[in-house]
């Protein structure tokens, strides 16, 4: 068995074709989405991944406002860009880049994020309305995740979905968003992590298996289902390289996989324009 590619790529440009569309709906109006960044810090990874965003930005046709402070920026500092951003019309939706230096407190500059204008749908406010199925902004890689499925119709209603990884940013949210009595979700969840002994014994019993620990190849082909559909959503670093949760041989066991590059990050970044695209024009409907 070969498994099927879940190509990103692929999709996210689908939705990109249909987002290019409501951006012009919008231009008529005279409104042009805009997408804000706030980075903290030195680090490569989050200022590649802030990069990237601003290119999709800019090829939406979207404008984007871009905050850079330096790493020894105080937590005042920080507070006065969130509340800059919070007013600005022109900023209808923005992200505060994950992580932020030591010292730092980034979940209160998250907690001071405008709930409407939260690109990255992490707020608690955002958060407390997935639980609730209230329709909100939702967090970027769960939702891209599941619009990934949808699209090379890997059946998810009522199938077991197992998630390797606890974490804010994708395993609580997805787990919720699965659970939901919606398309694309009304599943059976399992929330497992590196704290729980014999992971291989949960992740076995997986229709849908999504990997999001941030540990390098620890899935492994024995610890899959045969026919399964296997989301690679955790990589890590060894120096330079980018490291993907599932080892490679899981190929030959999933009936479908995400690729380690132009999986599951295309998806997140479409996902993110989309957000904006949709404070846009929620602003647009308030006004």
């Amino acid at each position: 068995m070969t498994a099927i590619k879940l190509d990103g790529d692929v999709v996210a440009a689908e939705l990109k074709k249909d987002l290019r569309t409501r951006i012009a709906a919008l231009a008529d109006k005279g409104v042009t989405p805009g997408l804000g960044t706030i980075l903290v810090g030195d680090d490569g990874p989050s200022h590649n991944y802030v990069s990237m965003k601003h290119r999709d930005s800019e090829d939406l046709g979207m404008q984007s406002r871009e905050s850079v402070l330096p790493a020894d920026a105080t937590q005042a500092d920080i507070d006065a860009v969130v509340d800059d951003f919070n007013a600005d019309p022109n900023v209808h939706a923005y992200i505060v880049q994950y992580p932020f230096p030591k010292g730092l407190d980034y979940e209160a500059a998250l907690i001071r994020v405008d709930p409407a204008k939260d690109a990255d749908g992490l707020h608690p406010v955002n958060l407390g309305k997935l639980v609730q199925g209230i329709e909100a902004p939702v967090a970027c890689t769960p939702a891209g995740i599941q619009q990934l499925l949808g699209y090379y119709d890997v059946p998810i209603k009522g199938k077991h979905v197992v998630i390797v990884g606890r974490g804010l940013t994708i395993g609580r949210p997805l787990a919720n968003l699965m659970a939901l009595k919606r398309d694309l979700a009304n599943a059976a969840v399992t929330v497992v992590h590196t704290g729980v002994d014999d992971i291989g014994f949960y992740t076995k019993q997986a229709d849908i298996l999504i990997a999001a620990a941030g540990a390098p190849r620890m899935i492994k082909a024995d610890m899959v289902k045969p026919g399964a559909a296997v989301v690679a959503a955790g990589v890590s670093f060894e120096g330079k390289k980018i490291v993907s949760d599932i080892d490679d041989p899981v190929e030959e066991v999933a009936g479908w996989l995400s690729p380690r590059m132009g999986g599951v990050g295309p998806m997140t970044r479409a996902l993110l324009m989309a957000n904006t695209v949709a404070a846009a024009e929620r602003a647009t409907l308030s006004s």
